[in-house]
């Protein structure tokens, strides 16, 4: 019996590392075609990681006998805790999620110009970076914006062209001469 759990486990392990190897290539490959910082895509990364890694554990307890129900149990009970001490802190977890669906959705890129268009105050000018926390940009006035990763995601924002177009006006509005 206990060499079939020895085989299984082996396989979950072995599984384990070539689904990381997997997700990091892809990973690589979404991060280099939106041109992600490597500090950014270093975080997802280890985000992905960290969710294999505890799949496996729950595969490995199944494996080994833990009764489903005791484990149920005692992953509940962690998540529970975790999530009453992480309650105080909604706006970091809300930001590293809102990092991670810009990760995957964003429209922007670094060098965009871009309006965020809030009730109070439009924001315009053009992203420099997108950190873990926030979306950096540098505003028109030469002045550097934070601005809060789950807010982007709540506002609209508008892509503006990197360089203004100059307006020329009609041919029949031209200035006449009278000499």
């Amino acid at each position: 019996m206990w060499e079939a759990q020895l085989a299984l486990s082996t396989a979950a392990v072995l599984a384990l590392f070539m689904a990381r190897w997997i997700s990091h290539r892809l990973l690589d490959r979404i991060g280099l075609q939106k041109q992600v910082a490597n500090r950014r895509l270093l975080v997802v990364k280890r985000f992905f990681s960290l969710l294999q890694l505890v799949v496996t554990v729950m595969l490995l307890c199944i494996i080994w006998g833990v009764d489903y129900a005791e484990l149920m149990i005692l992953f509940s009970s962690a998540f529970a805790v975790i999530g009453v001490a992480m309650f105080a802190q909604w706006s970091i977890l809300s930001n590293i999620t809102g990092s991670i669906i810009i990760f995957f959705a964003f429209p922007y890129r670094i060098g965009d110009r871009i309006k965020v268009l809030d009730k109070d105050d439009d924001i315009t000018g053009v992203i420099t970076e997108i950190g873990l926390f926030h979306l950096h940009i540098r505003g028109d006035n030469g002045e550097m914006v934070h601005y809060p990763n789950n807010l982007i995601l709540q506002k609209a924002v508008r892509r503006l062209n990197s360089t203004p177009t100059p307006v020329t006006p009609p041919s029949d509005t031209q200035p006449s001469s009278n000499a």
